[in-house]
């Protein structure tokens, strides 16, 4: 069964930058398009980027430009690059399989961009 664990969230303000990775158990994770999601206090879960196996990515339009996906496929490691962050980003950030499988969802790192 896959796992996934979030890390690298944290405070920042407005304008800055950071850097969110996600290490995933399971032997075959290069076969896996992936994706990352956010959920925003009072929102749905939503999808921030993808990347497929051949390392293809397709950013949502709340991201595009400032965020950039990316995958170590040897260290089963994926990352999300955010920059010029800002306040409306605050969310808790979570990785997972393109499309999501349910029982894969981590605790998630938390990002506050403040204004």
């Amino acid at each position: 069964q896959v796992q996934f664990v979030e890390s690298g969230g944290g405070l920042v303000q407005a304008g800055g930058s950071l850097r969110l990775s996600c290490a995933a158990s399971g032997s075959i994770f290069s076969r896996w398009t992936l994706g990352w999601y956010r959920q925003a206090p009072g929102k749905q879960r939503e999808l921030v980027a993808l990347i497929t196996t051949g390392g293809t990515t397709n950013d949502a339009a709340s991201g595009k430009g400032r965020f950039t996906v990316s995958r170590d496929n040897a260290k089963r490691t994926m990352y999300l690059q955010m920059n010029s962050l800002k306040p409306e980003d605050t969310a808790v950030y979570y990785c997972n399989r393109f499309p999501f499988e349910d029982s894969a969802w981590g605790q998630g790192t938390q990002v506050t961009v403040s204004s």
